[in-house]
């Protein structure tokens, strides 16, 4: 079975505004290509997956074996659909959909995504059981899958994928769960990453505060 991976990201300087509180621009920044550095290395260092791929502007250091494809604007969704038709026609058996923003993601993680049965799809749910930190979609079938990032989008995609007669696996894990959205998800980050992250962080607690000198 071939199974590759897609993960979106936002063009360096306009991913995780709503951790201004906590962190300046260039903060952000480091944060953010630290976040995409740790689940590429997570992704490509799986044996499962054949190839990996990006959605989203050039970025530097992402390797001469990542396929990139261009993010045309501002609809997510649409631009995973283009990317999906386009990976569907190069004939992987799977397709994972995972954000960048995943801290506390592991190979285990990506290695149950990509071995599921050929009419499941899985989908793991964010930590508050709403939102969707990744997809496994069963190629060529799923190209009728239409992505809906956004609000409650893992109840949309559940029963999206149940009207289309697959079975529906939630996978539920810790290093899926875990993505990085407001200042007091920055614990996850901050702790599972700290030798990436402490130069952006730059002595600030996971809440944003300046730590006191030891």
């Amino acid at each position: 079975m071939s199974c590759w991976a897609l993960i979106p990201v936002k063009a360096p300087g306009l991913g995780k505004t709503r951790l201004a509180p906590a962190l300046d621009p260039r903060e952000r920044e480091a944060l953010v290509s630290g976040m995409l550095r740790h689940v590429l290395d997570t992704v490509s260092g799986c044996r499962a997956i054949q190839r990996v791929c990006v959605l989203g502007p050039s970025r530097p250091n992402l390797g001469s074996k990542v396929l990139r494809f261009d993010d045309p604007g501002p609809d997510l969704n649409g631009a995973l659909e283009s990317a999906m038709a386009a990976i569907t026609a190069a004939g992987p058996d799977r397709l994972l959909v995972l954000p960048a923003d995943l801290p506390c993601l592991g190979p285990a993680d990506v290695e149950r995504l990509a071995n599921l049965g050929p009419e499941t799809v899985g989908i793991a749910p964010d930590r508050h059981r709403t939102g969707t930190n990744a997809l496994s979609l069963p190629l060529p079938t799923a190209i009728r899958f239409s992505f809906a990032f956004g609000q409650d989008s893992f109840s949309t995609h559940c029963e999206q994928a149940t009207n289309l007669g697959f079975s529906v696996e939630a996978i539920l894990s810790c290093g899926l769960e875990k993505d990085i959205d407001d200042p007091l998800d920055l614990a996850d980050a901050v702790r599972v990453l700290r030798r990436i992250y402490a130069p952006a962080l730059n002595g600030r607690s996971p809440s944003g505060r300046r730590r006191r000198p030891d």
